[in-house]
């Protein structure tokens, strides 16, 4: 009724089967685990910088708190500068103005604005009161403590505290018709749009959109729109 076995090489041969099946499912099992467990460190690494991208773009976000636009002409409703002037947002971090770019539409076409603590002729503007928002090149912007100093790359920082103005030529490119230079290079003296017949500067009825875009591309939406007509030099008006 009963089989024995009795030829002990079979029985051997049996036993290493099996052992050989076991180990090959511990292997696979152990090359599972390590896949499982390699993509599971990738898929919280990937959440991890995602999350922080998006708190990024909400808590380092550029708030605009005003637009003034200085009369530079009256008699031809021409702006000298414009200036608009921003904070960080509630809750947000550091913010290096100097990193951030300004994507500009204007009456002359569009550019991508980017810091300068230059003027178009290479003077500093922080060492000097002389220069002024004509003084600055295309596709530039300054920036202006609260005196109307003009700061550098390593002060232009919104930390919650402080407030500044953003500075751009309203005669330069694109809001007005100058170009990348607004210096005659012979003599080095300045073309100011709104002192010369040939040239354009941003004035009365004019408008101009902005994108101002943190350094954590946290983006900020301005409209600029000037009045329909300006009283004197010199003033301070809203666009």
């Amino acid at each position: 009724m009963f089989e024995f076995i009795t030829n002990n090489e079979e029985r051997g041969q049996v036993g290493i089967g099996t052992l050989i099946v076991f180990i090959a499912m511990v292997l696979v099992a152990a090359i599972a685990a390590g896949v499982l467990i390699n993509t599971a460190g990738f898929l919280q690494s990937q959440a991890e910088a995602t999350g922080q991208e998006s708190t990024d773009l909400v808590s380092e976000r550029i708030d605009v708190s005003s637009e003034v636009g200085i009369v530079g002409n009256a008699d031809s409703g021409e702006l000298d500068a414009i200036r608009v002037s921003v904070s960080g947002a509630a809750g947000s971090s550091q913010i290096d103005l100097s990193e951030t770019t300004i994507q500009a539409v204007g009456p002359n076409g569009q550019a991508n604005l980017v810091f300068t603590d230059t003027s178009a002729n290479g003077t500093d503007l922080t060492s000097s009161s002389a220069v002024n928002a004509s003084q600055l090149n295309a596709s530039k912007f300054a920036v202006q403590d609260s005196s109307g100093s003009f700061i550098s790359a390593d002060s232009a920082v919104l930390d919650g505290e402080q407030d500044y103005a953003i500075v751009v030529n309203p005669s330069a490119q694109p809001f007005g018709s100058l170009d990348a230079d607004s210096v005659n290079a012979s003599d080095g003296s300045y073309t100011y749009a709104h002192l010369s017949g040939s040239e354009e500067s941003f004035g009365q009825g004019d408008t101009s959109s902005l994108e101002i875009v943190s350094p954590s591309s946290a983006t900020t939406s301005v409209e600029l729109s000037a009045p329909d007509l300006f009283t004197e030099d010199g003033e301070a008006v809203r666009l």
